[in-house]
């Protein structure tokens, strides 16, 4: 076939030994990049969408639907999320990974196109539709997290995470834009919906061909890299039933729930932005759909750039032995928290000045947030291999909840969507929360695998090659 053809160019090009070159852990990183594109990318679309879905002036040819629980509506897509984030670790330990989320994208993309139905039956609709999603879509990052502890090496571990992360960004950053520029032209905002669920049909496809459930079950993979990954892992490699997860263990890791208290401030802070943004710059600075996605999106634009810096800077950092794990991590979240935090407060008390101004602190904040890609997100992996996909849906499900009280806040405490008063109180709080949540996660996190991680198994196992024998 030619799918399988082609799948055999893709080779080691250098070292012998598997760690040079193009190898098949960057084919699954980059499925995995566009899994949350196309999953963030459906997301957004309803941030934007929703200005026009509820504005006859944005384009008078396509239907407009009075909705006065707007804020309610971008939130239910979490009310899903909680709840399959919780269950995805569980059903991943007894399944798999890759047909799960094939099944959660495929899902995710259903939804997407049966939303512009469900908006003429009104905003409870549209509702059920985002709840399936966010339950659909609740896979994605344990999944992504199990993909990436069977298939990243640890000292790769950074840069390949970033890369799989980065897509939320990028996701946002092609969605705002292109959800804007479609809802003023003559195809309507019903084809943006279309349009990014035919994307994530297609990744399925393409998931199908390419995707593999680790190296050992990868039908094309050199044995060099084969060797490489394994041994690299060591014994963090072997999958353990659920049955045999130290439930007691994770709840009473320090670390964890550090990590845990620092997801749940950034997805207030992040979430808020995220979700308001657009109508923020469409009532208080007055853009017009189309430059509200277009704007909306610069922010992101620099948060993906920047993403990779910190990547590549916070693998040099602990390749280099400059710092330990602990400490690389906690710097990359210092600099994800604190920045934005400080953004959101001088965006509540001068964002009023123009939106010059106003756009200058959203880009600066969203793009230091681009850190926290290397920071607590990855750092789960770095806690315990073996569990990591449990503790992703643990601690990123749970603290999902944040996102979902967020914009119910906005809707309580911004009455007129044109008072920059209003706002710097919802600005004020989830800086507060980035200050917080960063303050716990340096003083109480940490960059070794625990020791709950080990198992019997272990004992028949080499012992994994720790990047540093320090503590943070």
């Amino acid at each position: 076939m030619v799918f399988h053809r082609f799948s055999k160019t893709i080779t080691i090009t250098k070292d012998s030994n598997g760690t040079g070159g193009l190898g098949y852990r960057h084919v699954q990183v980059v499925l995995l990049f566009f899994l949350i594109s196309f999953g963030y990318a459906m997301r957004v679309c309803l941030s934007v969408g929703i200005v026009a879905m509820t504005d006859s002036s944005v384009n008078p040819d396509f239907p407009t639907y009075q909705w006065t629980d707007k804020s309610t509506i971008l939130s239910s897509f979490f009310w899903g999320y909680v709840v399959a984030q919780v269950a995805a670790g569980i059903v991943i330990k007894k399944t798999g990974t890759q047909w799960l989320l094939f099944g959660s994208m495929f899902l995710s993309a259903l939804t997407s196109v049966l939303i512009p139905v469900a908006a003429s039956t009104g905003s409870w609709a549209v509702m059920v539709c985002r709840i399936f999603q966010g339950l659909a879509q609740g896979a994605f990052f344990p999944g992504c997290h199990v993909m990436l502890s069977k298939w990243a090496p640890p000292s790769e571990r950074s840069i390949l995470g970033t890369l799989t992360y980065a897509g939320n960004s990028f996701g946002t950053i092609i969605s705002m834009p292109t959800t804007g520029w479609i809802a003023n032209s003559n195809a309507g905002w019903p084809t943006a919906f279309y349009l990014f669920g035919a994307l994530g049909f297609l990744w399925c496809i393409f998931w199908v061909i390419f995707g593999s459930e680790s190296p050992a079950k990868h039908k094309s993979i050199s044995e060099a890299e084969k060797n490489y990954i394994e041994t690299s892992l060591g014994s963090s490699n072997i999958q353990i039933p659920f049955s045999e997860v130290p439930w007691l263990s994770i709840l009473k890791s320090i670390p964890v729930w550090a990590t845990f208290i620092t997801a749940c401030a950034h997805n207030w802070g992040f979430f808020t932005i995220l979700t308001e943004m657009p109508l923020y710059l469409s009532g208080v600075h007055g853009f017009n759909i189309s430059q509200n996605g277009l704007l909306s999106a610069c922010p992101y634009l620099a948060m993906w750039i920047m993403s990779f810096v910190f990547g590549a800077m916070t693998d040099a950092l602990i390749n280099k032995k400059l710092v330990s794990v602990g400490i690389g991590r906690k710097i990359a979240n210092t600099i994800s928290q604190i920045g934005p935090g400080i953004a959101l407060f001088l965006l509540g008390g001068i964002g009023y000045l123009g939106r010059g101004v106003a756009m200058a602190l959203l880009i600066i904040g969203v793009a230091l947030n681009g850190a926290h890609l290397s920071g607590f997100l990855v750092n789960l992996i770095d806690l315990s291999p073996t569990y990591a996909g449990v503790l992703m849906s643990f601690t990123n499900g749970t603290s999902q909840v944040c996102s979902i009280i967020a914009p119910l806040i906005v809707q309580l405490l911004v009455l007129d969507s044109s008072d920059s008063t209003q706002w710097a109180k919802v600005f004020y709080i989830a800086g507060g929360l980035f200050f917080f949540g960063n303050i716990v996660f340096v003083v109480f996190g940490s960059g070794e695998k625990q020791p709950w991680d080990s198992n019997k198994k272990d004992e028949k196992a080499e012992p994994t090659k720790e990047r540093s024998s320090s503590t943070a």
